[in-house]
């Protein structure tokens, strides 16, 4: 558990804080500021820490100011892009944020189906930019997920069967490095860097835009969940296994396991039933998409059916009200290779188990264009997988908090021997052993090489660390 923290004394020198300030296009909040408790927290409830200074950047040039004064005043660095990492690693105690939220231009190129986005962009603004030309790049699930965090980690979503994975789709990415130096990083410059930053997540500088190849989609979709009852588990596994073992790229899934939400869409006596549900997105033709999950739709006995025609837009949002800011979150995750029997019988078993309203599992289909790509081209590991697992125990508040945290470690525990590697956007903080896992040896060890160049002094390890190598 990330357990809240008294705020650290910060001793600076005002006349330093003031001359730092007048460099900045954005603002300088420090603590007492009016709004320094808004702009302090993150998405995860759970994380209740409290910075030295908070720089909130309106451009590159306040960027490589607040790295400079960072490293003269000796400051732990967090960065800050949607604030959506699991741990928390947006927000630190005593140092200083550098926060990219002011940073939201995104310009899209019909014509050459491109979109040059900046750092502090959200998912959702990015798709309602790219989405008004009939076009899209691969994002997340949730819309207010930061674009950058996402695309470092690698960048897991709907369109990634069909399209590949963000960092797929990533033709450029612009840097500030650890000693404030401005560089391009793509396949034909700094070229080492850019297959670092395709996976490796922050570890060596702070990403400040990205260039990305978009494709068209929607705007109308075939989409949606379609639940069952929980003790109906092992059959629709089972079913679900067998459907999907030839599906067309077109399909992207994810399996659910939780207690059915509070939503309007949700008829009232379902709500609080333990369900098992299958979420696709179909992103070929409507009428390909109806025909391709019509024999999922007639599967055993649905309690509920909401998978239809509707915009690509509406889908992306679906899962926000099951993540909003404020709530306490916890997750585990792995991934695995295959959907066996034993995988089935263990999500049954502790789907059962789901106590609070807001805790859940994503299992979410790989393969496809993600499969494709060569695992040695990119950091990011674990292209082979056949699924990944995002088992979140969740809470509204603290009370029933440690609970969840359990249900979650004891769910991820007993999918122990079905273990191949792991998400690194899906990691706690959970240690130097989970991140080199994450990357498997050999590219970790290529990692730790390129953050000697990069980053020597490890300025940037408020993240899934990779520290220099000796």
């Amino acid at each position: 558990m990330i357990t809240s923290t008294r705020p650290q004394q910060v001793l600076l020198e005002p006349l330093a804080v003031d001359v730092f300030a007048t460099t900045l296009r954005g603002e300088l909040i420090p603590p007492g500021d009016p709004s320094y408790e808004q702009h302090r927290r993150v998405w995860n409830g759970s994380i209740d820490r409290h910075p030295g200074l908070i720089a909130r950047c309106a451009g590159i040039a306040d960027v490589r100011s607040a790295i400079r004064f960072a490293r003269e005043q000796g400051l732990l660095v967090a960065v800050r892009g949607g604030g959506h990492s699991f741990p928390g690693y947006s927000v630190c105690d005593g140092g200083m944020v550098i926060d990219l939220s002011l940073m939201k231009g995104i310009r899209v190129d019909p014509e050459a189906r491109t979109a040059r986005v900046q750092a502090g962009a959200l998912l959702g603004e990015l798709d309602r930019e790219t989405q008004e030309f009939g076009l899209a790049v691969t994002t997340g699930i949730v819309t207010h997920t930061g674009v950058a965090g996402l695309t470092l980690g690698g960048g897991l979503g709907w369109l990634q069967r069909k399209h590949g994975l963000m960092i797929d789709n990533l033709l450029s990415v612009d840097v500030v490095t650890a000693d404030g130096e401005f560089v391009t990083a793509s396949q034909s410059r700094n070229a080492d860097l850019f297959w670092g930053l395709r996976g490796g997540g922050g570890n060596f500088g702070i990403a400040t835009e990205f260039e990305f190849r978009l494709h068209p989609v929607g705007p109308d979709i075939f989409a949606g969940p379609v639940f069952w009852a929980m003790e109906d588990a092992p059959e629709v596994l089972r079913f679900y296994r067998d459907w999907i073992a030839d599906c067309p790229d077109e399909l992207m899934t994810i399996v659910v396991q939780r207690r059915a939400p509070d939503l309007p869409v949700i008829p009232r006596d379902l709500v609080g039933r333990h369900m098992i549900a299958v979420v696709a997105c179909h992103v070929g033709t409507v009428n390909d998409g109806e025909r391709v999950m019509r024999p999922l739709k007639s599967f055993g006995r649905p309690l509920l059916d909401l998978c239809q025609p509707k915009p690509y837009l509406v889908h992306q949002s679906m899962f926000d009200p099951s993540y909003p800011h404020g709530w306490w979150y916890y997750v585990r995750a792995c991934d695995v290779a295959e959907l066996t029997n034993d995988v089935i019988d263990i999500m049954a078993e502790h789907g059962r188990r789901i106590v609070s309203p807001i805790s859940s599992i994503g299992l979410w289909q790989m393969g496809g264009a993600v499969a494709r790509v060569r695992d040695e081209d990119t950091a990011f590991n674990g292209r082979g997988a056949g699924f990944t697992f995002n088992i979140n125990g969740n809470s509204y508040t603290a009370d029933g908090f440690d609970a969840e945290r359990e249900w979650a470690r004891d769910y991820w525990s007993a999918l122990a021997p079905y273990h191949s590697s792991v998400y690194v956007n899906f990691l706690m903080d959970e240690g130097k052993g989970r991140v080199r896992e994450a990357y498997g040896p050999a590219k970790y060890d290529r990692l730790t090489t390129l953050k000697r160049r990069y980053d020597p002094d490890n300025v940037f390890r408020l993240n899934q660390n990779i520290p220099p190598a000796p």
